[in-house]
């Protein structure tokens, strides 16, 4: 299996959409064009919480992607484990399907000798270090989530740090919804260094509507602003072939 490239979105919110299209229906057109989206759902004591979890938790299946509901002081650890888990979790996917073409329609990792199995799982640790990944990630700054955002600028600073070691390349876009001009605001356009949302976030403003899948509509569109590879086709994944 060649190096490739994984998209995804990670989606950091902590209440319910309330404006503009279905979130749920935003991540399943995502999965479509092979992009990933994992929800980490910010908890506190809202009344709303119950319901905003369980949006947290729909949008992710949709998005063939992670969820994961965590309190504010949790967010650094969570967000890095949610981009490397999801990472893994495509990998395995494309090197599943290949095997139901070599081996049968029922056969996956799991399904192989303990020693073969291991090999394989060296395989995807190897390829989780060395493919390229895009991460375009969407900030909730609505009313309730003004004063976890310092906790967030900070995950997503721990978040470079840790994947600086990796091999294969890093590209982030950062997006809020709402901004204060749109109800979407790009923050920080392609780059391999996140590091510049020092600056963004003391910017960032906040209001009273969360256009949830607005922002994921959004969010598709970024990728369209970075050169295309030619795109490998596996089942329900997408990995870009790079050319080496």
């Amino acid at each position: 299996m060649s190096k490739g490239t994984i998209r995804q979105i990670l989606l950091i919110t902590d209440g319910c959409s309330n404006q503009g299209e279905d979130p749920v229906a935003m991540a399943a057109l995502a999965k479509e064009q092979g992009i990933v989206v994992n929800v980490i759902g910010v908890v506190g004591n809202e009344e709303s919480a119950t319901r905003g979890i369980q949006e947290v938790e729909d949008i992710a299946m949709a998005g063939g992607g992670i969820s994961q509901v965590v309190k504010a002081k949790q967010l650094s650890q969570t967000v890095q484990m949610v981009t490397r888990k999801a990472m893994t979790q495509t990998i395995k996917g494309v090197i599943n399907q290949e095997l139901r073409q070599i081996l049968g329609d029922k056969e996956t990792i799991e399904d192989l000798p303990p020693e073969k199995r291991g090999e394989v799982m060296e395989v995807v640790d190897e390829l989780g270090e060395t493919v390229d990944l895009e991460v375009c990630i969407l900030v909730d700054t609505s009313a309730s989530m003004a004063s976890k955002l310092p906790t967030v600028q900070e995950a997503l600073l721990d978040l470079s740090v840790s994947l600086t070691s990796r091999i294969g390349g890093n590209q982030f876009c950062l997006y809020t919804f709402p901004g204060k001009r749109r109800p979407i605001e790009k923050v920080l356009t392609w780059t391999p260094k996140i590091q510049s949302i020092h600056s963004a976030f003391s910017k960032l403003g906040s209001g009273g509507v969360t256009p949830t899948g607005p922002a994921i509509r959004e969010a598709i569109g970024s990728f369209l602003n970075l050169p295309r590879r030619r795109m490998i086709e596996h089942a329900d994944t997408y990995i870009e072939e790079s050319g080496f």
